[in-house]
This record gives structure tokens, sequence and C-alpha cells, in this order.
């Protein structure tokens, strides 16, 4: 579409319209909320960082049926927009595969990445993930979504059905009690992070 209205005798500026263009729509929404007892720019700083945001996905798991990923990044180690990150492994014997890319970045309280291209995927198909930072006086408020599209094909569209909402519950999960556990473990106070949903 942008190809066709570059080519088009009318003057465009794409990067406004690139700006106001709605972004795209998904099936399914998840997302959970915790406070944090630190300030924005450290809990940036480590969800910026895909060696642990993603590591739940480098590990062998039940929810992955014991399974795992490996997690690729180029040069800008998806810390910059248009930064790519790329997954592969198995899932029950079957090989998969994603690319991901950095879409919106605004240190320290915003960040996005969605999946680019055929992906080769079991439980789901296309997907937004990020996350949110909201500083209030001592402490910080982290929020985690994703947003994501079940299969389109048969039989990966039952599976989606039925186990699609515990995986993306599960990987959100995964995230939000990591960054939980390394700041409980960095708080001088010890204090507990609350969570909600």
């Amino acid at each position: 579409m942008i190809v066709a209205l570059a080519l088009s005798s009318t003057k465009i500026n794409s990067r406004r319209l690139m700006t106001v263009m709605p972004p795209p729509a998904y099936e399914r929404h998840y997302e959970e909320h915790v406070t944090l007892p630190v300030g924005a720019e450290k809990i940036f700083s480590y969800a910026d960082d895909f060696s642990r945001l993603s590591s739940h996905m480098n590990k062998s798991s039940s929810m992955m049926m014991g399974g795992s990923m490996e997690t690729l990044l180029d040069e800008g180690r998806g810390q910059a927009i248009g930064s790519h990150i790329r997954m592969k492994g198995k899932m029950m014997g079957i090989e998969l595969s994603l690319d991901e890319v950095v879409t919106e970045r605004e240190p320290p309280r915003h960040k996005a990445w969605e999946t680019i291209g055929r992906q080769r995927l079991l439980l789901m198909d296309r997907y937004r993930l990020g996350f949110d930072i909201s500083k209030r006086d001592r402490v910080s408020d982290l929020r985690v979504f994703i947003d994501y599209d079940l299969p389109a094909r048969i039989p990966f569209r039952w599976l989606g059905l039925a186990f699609g909402k515990f995986y993306a519950k599960w990987c959100v999960q995964q995230m939000v009690n990591d960054a939980s556990q390394h700041f409980m473990r960095s708080s001088p106070t010890g204090s507990q992070p609350s969570t909600s949903r």
C-alpha cells in the first residue's frame, strides 16, 4: 500500500502516514501488571534486554512439551527500532521458527515488538508483545501484554482454541515473574512486588 501511494502523482509524507495508521487488530489479548520497588529506568534497562526477557523460552518446560527455543539477536540486540529477534526450536518434535521486529521503543516507559512474515508456530499465529512502565512515588508499575491471532489452518486452529490462551498467559506471566524475582533480589528492603491481572 505504501509503495502504491509513493508511485502516485500525489505527494504524501510517508512518515506521517505510517504514524497515523492504526495498528493491526488481533483476535486475542492478555496482560498482567506488577508494582516494583525501583525506578522506571531500571525496569526498562532490564526488560529491554532480550537475553533476560525471553530466557523462559530457552529452557525446556512442560508448557513447551519438553522443547525449547534458541534466541538469535542481530547487531541491534533487540534494543532499537527495526532490530530483529529470531527464534527457532522444536515442540513435540515439530520444527518451530519465528521472526520478530522491534516496532516501538520509548525509554523508559514503553516498548513493543511483533512477528513479521510467516511463522512456524503451533498455538498462535502472528502476535505483538510489549510492556509499559509508569512511575509513581518510589515504585513503578510494569504492564506486560500480548496481542495475538490463532492459527488459521486446521488442525492448528483447534490447538490454538484449546491451548492458545494458556500459552499466552504463561508467556506473559514468565516475563512478569522474572522481573519480580530480579528486583526483589536487588531491592535493599526486600519488599514484595504486588501483581494484578
